[in-house]
């Protein structure tokens, strides 16, 4: 299911005496972070009050309605700011994180499931998605265009065109498994 709310950052502590927040993104970055207009709290029940906000190094200075001074500001500390996806328009290929986990990642030739993703972290050249099995098994994949097939986030599956070796050192092991599966399960 796709939430219409998600998660943008959190609050780590008070910047100044006038009541701005600092805000770690859980985004691309600040930046991307500054250009949405509206924040909540409560999975997004509640309007944050927005007043203003700056990009300050790796990142978000913010300013709530009725936050005035640093000891006001600090009571905030931890807390959850979400952003409303109807609020951000991704570039075409670009998925948020939260509806990327728990995808189920099939092979778009062979149809076999090869697990869900479990994990998304950035490196310097791309994203890696970290894919675990029923059997406990993890690998980690590269999330390049020339290996992704077709994401389908209302389906829940992530079509993949994996190179030997990403989940099994003998590739034919997985494939019949999933057959052998297959054919017991038409039994």
């Amino acid at each position: 299911m796709v939430k219409q709310f998600l998660e943008a950052g959190r609050i780590v502590g008070t910047h100044g005496v006038r009541g701005e927040m600092r805000v770690e993104p859980w985004c691309d970055s600040a930046e991307f972070l500054k250009k949405i207009k509206h924040l909540y709290f409560d999975e997004g029940k509640k309007d944050a009050g927005l007043v203003a906000s700056r990009v300050h190094k790796t990142l978000l200075l913010i300013k709530l309605e009725g936050v005035d001074t640093a000891t006001e500001a600090d009571l905030y500390r931890g807390r959850i700011l979400y952003l409303n996806r109807k609020d951000v328009r991704l570039p075409k290929n670009r998925y948020f994180i939260e509806d990327l986990l728990g995808l189920t990642v099939v092979d778009d030739h062979t149809a076999v499931v090869y697990g869900k993703i479990t994990e998304v972290f950035p490196t310097g050249a791309n994203h890696v998605y970290r894919i675990a099995n029923e059997q406990g098994e993890e690998f980690l994949f590269p999330a390049v265009d020339a290996m992704i097939a077709k994401t389908d986030i209302e389906g829940g599956k992530l079509y993949v065109r994996p190179i030997p070796g990403i989940f099994n050192d003998e590739g034919e092991t997985i494939q019949n498994t999933a057959r052998a599966e297959d054919e017991a399960d038409a039994d």
